[in-house]
């Protein structure tokens, strides 16, 4: 589908392990695109997508170091679908774009992009050569976030509900790595996925 290296979309809801299958996948050499990572550079002091969002948006989302005020837009777009709509359709192309141009060139087998919302979006599947999603059942999400941050369950639960449901994601996987168990369990799933790629990309026609 793609030219040059074959393009991974990875995904998974919070607390899935997502982090650490990509940081896996990191640690064989593979190059890791993070469309999150992407999002904060273009909405940074300075960052590509800040004239369009001052303009939609006014100077109000503009904190005083030059960059998003991201605590403002978050809740003008949480409680208005419509302006999140606005300001998807001005950075999903950008992030797009970018995330493409830094998949591109060099005698890679393979890249990974980490997609949060992959399966929210819909817009990358047609971008990616396979979507590999990372899953676990919700009681373990739940069990994970709350121990890495603090949040209570009902603050969990809504952040769950806001993502694209369990069923959603594995609907759209070529390859599931099941999260449920132990990290190692995790890195050998990752690593038999890594010769995968590899023999996958050295196809005469892939896939």
């Amino acid at each position: 589908m793609s030219g040059g290296p074959l393009r991974i979309g990875l995904t998974g809801g919070i607390g899935s392990g997502k982090s650490a299958a990509a940081a896996r996948f990191a640690g064989h050499g593979v190059a890791v695109v993070d469309t999150d990572a992407i999002a904060h550079e273009l909405t940074a002091p300075g960052g590509a997508a800040l004239p369009a969002l001052r303009a939609a948006f006014g100077g109000a989302v503009i904190a005083g170091d030059g960059g998003l005020d991201r605590a403002r837009m978050r809740a003008l777009v949480f409680a208005d679908s419509a302006e999140r709509a606005r300001l998807e359709a001005i950075l999903h192309p950008l992030i797009e774009a970018e995330s493409l141009r830094r998949c591109a060139g060099g005698a890679r087998p393979y890249v990974i992009v980490d997609i949060p919302l992959l399966a929210e979006t819909g817009r990358w599947r047609a971008r990616c050569d396979r979507v590999c999603v990372v899953d676990c059942p919700r009681e373990i999400q739940i069990a994970r976030v709350a121990g890495r941050n603090g949040h209570s369950r009902a603050e969990i639960e809504a952040i769950i509900a806001a993502q694209a449901s369990r069923e959603a994601r594995l609907a759209i996987a070529d390859d599931i790595i099941d999260n449920s168990g132990p990290l190692n369990a995790l890195h050998a799933q990752v690593d038999a996925l890594h010769e995968r790629y590899n023999a996958l990309a050295a196809l005469p026609e892939r896939l």
